[in-house]
């Protein structure tokens, strides 16, 4: 079997990739077996020379190839028939705009494998780049506190060459924080990311109940998850799976938070029915506090209602009016900033890239090898012989035009 490594096409230029030139090699080392080829790239992090120079075989045609890895969307016209494809194809939650790249990958009699459909047998994602989506989301929003209030300059991710200078960025500004609280949510990857920027800087993490009643003379923080922003409307209390299975039957209690917070990251997975974190209506309420959002998980429309569009890494912040409804500077008078790029690990490609090579060479590759012992390969594939698999059947109307 041949792998291959695929250029990025995707605009704006992605330097990621999933398998960095020295794991790349370690797969080789724990798979003799294996064959891979990389496909030229003048945008990858990693050089198509440090490829060579560790005896793979760089080459602009990939035709050869059975299984083709890559990190974001392939364009249609890039996609080669018959292949076996890995790759985040943001069709799983039937995206529109993705809606004619399934059907191409049907048309092609293309197995696609989508990155976010790689689980264990429970359903836990076993890839991805939350971690850093987590760690450059938390570090935006401090960039964005010192700009806005004018306490210090940090430099911006994209320009640093790795994690250790980030952190080393970090340190020039651990005595110039303000006695902020700051509110953190999830229990993923993204959360547990964006709180390794947190302690790094040094800041107090205290409980929900101190948090809620008590002043601090330092910035603190408190990390929370779905039963303590949500609650039972029966008032029954119940374990988190009940709300992972009914969350219809529950409200937002965000607002305790939301009175006493300053600066809120976003760690958290929104599944479909559950309550939206606070309303337009509760924005304009004196009592909401929050005057800073890192949207790290950026659901346009979706359970943060400031988060009006997605940024970019070139311009990551905005600002929103509560009183108005409407986009305005990120440091207008009255706004909420907005920090809501939704390609942050895109800013240090080299980290993600060798944390995601990781992942998949642990996860994914042994599958191939191993008759799939453990479901990895099966529970991941989204199309085959031209058709979706009875899994991801519930894309068809999708597929079709339908919804």
């Amino acid at each position: 079997m041949k792998f291959g490594l695929i250029t990025e096409r995707k605009s704006p230029p992605d330097r990621r990739v999933v398998f960095s030139p020295t794991k790349l090699a370690t797969v080789k080392a724990q798979f003799p077996q294996v064959n891979f080829l990389v496909e030229a790239s003048a945008i990858r992090v990693f050089p198509d020379a440090l490829y060579q120079e560790n005896g793979f075989e760089v080459t602009k045609d990939m035709s050869s190839c059975d299984v083709l890895l890559g990190v974001k969307e392939v364009p249609i016209s890039a996609l080669i028939p018959n292949k076996k494809y890995f790759f985040f194809s943001h069709t799983i939650k039937k995206q529109p705009y993705n809606r004619a790249l399934l059907q191409a990958v049907l048309e092609k009699n293309i197995e696609l494998y989508d990155h976010e459909t790689i689980t264990d047998a429970s359903g836990s994602r076993l890839i991805g780049f939350g971690r850093y989506a987590g760690i450059v989301g938390a570090y935006n929003g401090f960039r964005a506190l010192g700009m806005r209030d004018k306490l210090y300059e940090l430099p911006k991710v994209e320009n640093q060459p790795d994690y250790k200078t980030v952190k080393q960025a970090l340190d020039a500004i651990k005595t110039k924080l303000p006695a902020i609280k700051i509110v953190l949510t999830g229990s993923g990857k993204v959360a547990y990311g964006a709180k390794e920027i947190l302690d790094h800087l040094g800041i107090k993490e205290v409980n929900v109940d101190d948090y809620l009643s008590k002043s601090f003379s330092e910035p603190v923080y408190c990390h929370i998850d779905v039963l303590d922003y949500n609650k039972r409307k029966d008032g029954q209390h119940l374990d988190r799976f009940d709300f992972y299975n009914h969350p219809k039957d529950y409200q937002s209690d965000f607002m305790r938070f939301a009175k006493v917070s300053n600066f809120f990251i976003t760690g958290h997975f929104y599944g479909e029915g559950a309550p939206a974190f606070f309303t337009k209506e509760e924005v304009k309420s004196p009592a909401f506090k929050i005057d800073l959002i890192a949207d790290v998980s950026c659901d346009i429309n979706g359970p943060i209602p400031s988060t009006i569009r997605a940024s970019t890494i070139a311009e990551p912040f905005y600002g929103y009016h509560p009183e108005t409804d409407t986009e305005v500077a990120f440091n207008a008078p009255g706004a909420i900033t907005v920090m809501a790029v939704d390609n942050l690990p895109c800013e240090l490609p080299k980290n993600a890239s060798e944390g995601f090579g990781e992942m998949f060479l642990k996860n994914v590759i042994p599958a191939f090898y191993n008759h799939d012992k453990d479901g990895i390969l099966k529970r991941a594939k989204m199309t085959e012989n031209g058709k979706l698999t009875p899994k991801y059947a519930y894309l068809q109307a999708y597929v079709e035009g339908k919804e």
